[in-house]
């Protein structure tokens, strides 16, 4: 059978750039890939490895069409731009059933279908648009990244913040999950199936400080917080106000253990045990 052309959303971001690598390191051609980016000129170093670049902006429903064509299966990275993301997720999904994708897999969030968070409400209705929408469809619900925390800046500010008191969740770094995106583009049989991602390693933001600690021989310590404080102290770092509510939000989902599960989907898929916490922080005050 011929290989088929895979197409990533997203690549000059990390998660896409490092899946794009992984499924180069797995033996697919780089003749076979695809990226999709608002920016050619910005992905000049994915194309200098053969793999195509292709413009195309979630927004922009005309250029997904053009963009997806001849693709069959296609990673469908959920937007950083919060700015009606449903709406371009949508954009996508359609244009992916337009040009005859094959496949979707799409990046939700751990524990979707029962979590009360409020980042999870556009990966909620988007797992909707895809049941509905025809094409055969993959969920990669991914848990918590590690460098969602900055090892570097607590080493420096001696703390880590947090509202999700001594409870735990189980992180893993970015490259583990774009490994088992990887595995779900380049194998077959995965049609259908919803996999919980997150690390084999459960910690709380305590364990977390302690080992940024250890590591580093600087005194770091967890700083616990309610979620409002929480929120008013982002803020005053200087981010916006909604998006400050949803990263303290978060941490209240992690109080419910919605960033926690007793499946191994990631270290099956990736075929080995996921990242160990000591050297996520390792690499993360190294990089």
């Amino acid at each position: 059978m011929p290989t088929p052309t895979i197409a990533v959303t997203g690549a000059t971001g990390h998660l896409g750039h490092l899946t794009l690598q992984a499924l180069l390191r797995r033996g697919v051609p780089a003749g076979s890939l695809v990226t999709l980016v608002r920016d050619p000129a910005k992905a000049s170093d994915l194309a200098a490895q053969g793999i195509q670049v292709r413009q195309a902006d979630y927004k922009q429903p005309d250029s997904l069409r053009a963009a997806l064509t001849g693709v069959n299966r296609l990673l469908l990275i959920s937007s950083n731009d919060f700015d009606d993301r449903l709406g371009q997720h949508r954009n996508v999904i359609e244009a992916a059933r337009e040009a005859g994708v094959d496949l979707i897999a799409y990046t939700s969030i751990l524990n979707a279908d029962r979590s009360g968070m409020i980042l999870a409400g556009d990966h909620q209705a988007t797992e909707t648009l895809l049941r509905e929408s025809g094409v055969p469809f993959t969920l990669l619900r991914n848990g918590w990244y590690t460098e969602n925390y900055d090892l570097k800046g607590a080493v420096k500010n001696g703390a880590i913040l947090g509202a999700a008191g001594d409870h735990a969740l189980q992180p893993a770094p970015r490259q583990d999950y774009a490994e088992a995106a990887a595995a779900v583009l380049s194998t077959d049989g995965h049609a259908g199936q919803t996999y919980e991602l997150a690390g084999d390693e459960a910690v709380t933001l305590g364990d977390l400080a302690a080992e940024v600690a250890r590591q580093s021989g600087q005194s770091v310590a967890y700083h616990n917080l309610s979620a409002d404080e929480y929120a008013r102290t982002l803020a005053g770092f200087g981010l916006p106000e909604g998006f400050a509510h949803v990263l303290a939000d978060s941490d209240t989902g992690i109080t419910r253990g919605e960033l926690a599960t007793d499946r191994r989907d990631l270290s099956r898929l990736i075929g080995r045990p996921t990242t160990p916490v000591t050297q996520a922080v390792r690499d993360a005050l190294t990089a």
